[in-house]
């Protein structure tokens, strides 16, 4: 049985937060950014702050293991799943007489089935990916080299989220080229904001190795999704 932490559950909220706020307010808008004579890009606007989960993923990983990590994950997996039928409930209810705004409410809320689903998986898969690379490789390094394990984990957990959600909520919804151009540019990002975060994952890991007297290895973890175990 594990024991308490100080500072985990406040971790955890964090993390479903910046999850549900990245899918709901800014996985379905895009946004261009013009680099000049490298050309333009277009982002979705979620990318500004989706990579702070898998920061958030490394830190738990990294101090309190794999297990604690997967707790995490399945919260965020069930507020973002919550989030979606809500969402589907309110928008679905019939508009009160007078009140005009349900097309503007439906238009920001109304999430398709396939973007609902592809968040969903791309969220859980990527998200495990991240949790497992870093495990393994924190017991191959013997702890040595944290940056190295961000970076790794996110290359490898981003590459799944990216290449899961994008084409499940949008293909044959947008045209290829800017689907392939969008999955590309945001995984790039994702993976360029994790490496520019690196000394705030450093400072966070240690004064939470230092204060929570943890530093979990999982050389005896069960790597399974499915389990709520510790």
């Amino acid at each position: 049985m594990r024991r308490s932490y100080k500072y985990y559950d406040l971790i955890m909220a964090a993390f479903v937060t910046v999850i549900l706020c990245s899918n709901i307010i800014g996985a379905g808008k895009l946004w261009t950014l013009n680099l000049g004579f490298l050309g333009q890009y277009v982002f979705s606007a979620g990318v500004l702050f989706f990579p702070i989960s898998y920061v958030f993923g490394d830190i738990l990983t990294e101090v309190y293991g794999y297990g604690l990590d997967r707790r995490v994950v399945w919260a965020g997996f069930g507020a973002l799943f919550f989030a979606s039928f809500m969402s589907w409930i309110i928008v679905a209810l019939p508009p009160a007489e007078g009140w005009t705004e349900q097309s503007a409410y439906a238009h920001i809320f109304g999430q398709t089935p396939r973007i609902v689903l592809g968040s969903l998986i791309g969220f859980w898969a990527g998200s495990f990916v991240n949790s497992f690379i870093l495990a393994k490789m924190k017991i191959k390094t013997l702890g040595k080299h944290l940056w190295m394990r961000t970076i790794g984990s996110t290359i490898g957990g981003e590459l799944v989220d990216s290449f899961m959600f994008f084409p499940i909520a949008f293909y044959g919804i947008w045209p290829n080229d800017l689907l392939v151009q969008v999955i590309l540019t945001n995984y790039v990002t994702k993976v360029v904001w994790e490496t520019v975060l690196t000394p705030a994952t450093y400072g966070i890991v240690n004064f939470l190795k230092r204060v929570e007297k943890e530093d979990f290895y999982d050389r005896n973890t069960r790597f399974t999704p499915f389990s709520l175990e510790a």
